[in-house]
C-alpha cells in the first residue's frame, strides 16, 4: 500500500505571552491508503492539534504551523492557497469533529446543512442535493430519512448528531477520514455502533482514516497502527497486535497497564501513571516523559531521545534495548481489560 497521508516533522504553535508555546513539535507519521491509524494519548498530548494542522485550521484559531510537511497525495497542504484548501477539504480529506452538537449549527436543519455539504462540491440542483442527503443519512442507519432532514440539531440525540457529522463528512466521498474523539459524548452501546459504521464506510469504500482517541480499548479495535503522543511528541508507533503485545515505550506500557483487567482481583487499586502531563509552557528538558518515568536516569533528564526504527516500529527511549532485556516491558492482551483485533 502506498501513502495517502505524509507528515514530516510538523511544528505547530501558538502566540503566547512569552513567545510561542508548541502544542505539535517534530511529528513525523504516514497514514497508507485502506489503513486506519489511532493517535493516542492522555488531553494536552497533541492529538487534535495534529488533526487540526493537517486540515489547516490551526490558522482560524490563532495558531501556526512554524515547520514540515504535510503531504496528500505527494502535494505539499502548506503550500497550497486558502480556496485550494477549501476544495480540499470535504472532496479530499474530510473531518468529524469532536463534540456534533457544538459543529453543527442550531439554527440551520440538519437538511440545510447536509445539502450545504454537498453543493459546495458538486454542481446540482437543491432538489437533487436534499435527495443524496437523504441517501447519505441512511447510509449512516438513521431511519426516516426525510423527516430527520427537517429537525434541528437539538431535536436529535447525541448518537444521531454524530451519525449526521458522518453523513456530512461523506457527502463528497473522502479519501482521507479523520475523526477526533468521535465517540467521546456516547454510551458504550452507541459508541459500538459508530465504530461498526466507520468499520464499514472503511471497507466498502477504501477509505483511510486518522482516528484521534485517548480509549486504548477503542485503538484496539479500531487501529491497524497505533501512535503515542505525550506532551506534544511521538512516544512510539507500532502495528496494534505488536504494541498490545510488547510496547516499547515506558509511556506505553504505563497505558496498557492502567486499563482495568478483566482477570483482576476485586479491591486492588487500578495501575496509574504517576504525575501529570506538563504544561506546554514549561516542557522538561530531555525527554518530555522522564519526570514521570521510573526507569529514568540522569541521561532522560538531559537529553531528548531520537526516534528510532526497531524492526516494523519506531520508539524514542534511551534504555528500550535494556528494558527489553530485562523484561521490564511485558504485556499480553488476552490477560488485558481490552482485545485486539486480528
Amino acid at each position: 500500500m502506498d501513502n495517502i497521508l505524509e507528515v514530516h516533522n510538523l511544528v505547530t504553535a501558538y502566540q503566547g505571552k512569552k513567545g510561542y508555546i508548541k502544542a505539535v513539535d517534530g511529528v513525523s507519521f504516514d497514514v497508507k491508503r485502506g489503513e486506519t491509524i489511532c493517535i493516542v494519548g492522555e488531553s494536552g498530548s497533541g492529538k487534535s492539534v495534529t488533526s487540526m494542522s493537517i486540515m489547516r485550521l490551526v490558522e482560524f484559531e490563532n495558531g501556526e504551523i512554524l515547520d514540515g510537511e504535510i503531504r496528500y497525495n505527494q502535494e505539499n497542504l502548506l503550500h497550497k492557497s486558502d480556496e485550494e484548501m477549501r476544495q480540499i477539504r470535504g472532496s479530499e480529506i474530510s473531518m468529524i469533529f469532536q463534540e456534533p452538537l457544538t459543529a453543527l449549527n442550531p439554527v440551520f436543519t440538519i437538511g440545510k446543512q447536509v445539502t450545504e455539504a454537498i453543493l459546495f462540491h458538486h454542481k446540482m440542483s437543491k432538489k437533487k442535493a436534499m435527495e443524496r442527503a437523504e441517501e447519505l443519512v441512511r447510509l449512516v442507519g438513521i431511519s426516516d430519512p426525510a423527516a430527520r432532514l427537517k429537525q434541528y440539531p437539538h431535536e436529535l440525540s447525541g448518537g444521531m448528531r454524530q451519525r449526521i457529522m458522518i453523513a456530512i463528512a461523506l457527502a463528497s466521498e473522502p479519501k482521507l477520514l479523520i475523526a477526533d474523539e468521535p465517540t467521546t459524548a456516547l454510551d458504550v452501546t452507541i459508541e459500538a455502533q459508530i465504530l461498526e459504521l466507520l468499520r464499514t464506510l472503511r471497507r466498502e469504500r477504501n477509505m483511510s482514516i486518522m482516528l484521534i482517541t485517548h480509549d486504548i480499548g477503542v485503538a484496539a479495535e479500531m487501529a491497524d497502527q497505533i501512535i503515542i503522543m505525550y506532551a506534544g511528541k511521538i512516544m512510539e508507533i507500532a502495528p496494534t497486535k505488536d504494541l498490545f503485545d510488547q510496547p516499547l515505550h515506558p509511556y506505553s506500557f504505563g497505558l496498557l497497564e492502567s486499563v482495568p483487567k478483566m482477570d483482576g482481583e476485586r479491591g486492588v487499586p487500578l495501575t496509574s501513571i504517576n504525575g501529570s502531563i506538563p504544561s506546554l509552557h514549561d516542557v522538561p528538558k530531555g525527554c518530555r516523559f522522564a519526570p514521570r518515568c521510573p526507569f529514568a536516569t540522569e541521561k532522560c533528564h538531559q537529553e531528548e531521545p531520537p526516534m528510532e526504527v526497531k524492526g516494523n516500529r519506531q520508539v524514542a527511549c534511551w534504555h528500550v534495548d535494556h528494558l527489553l532485556e530485562q523484561n521490564l516491558l511485558q504485556n499480553n492482551s488476552q490477560k488485558g481489560g481490552v482485545t485486539v483485533d486480528e
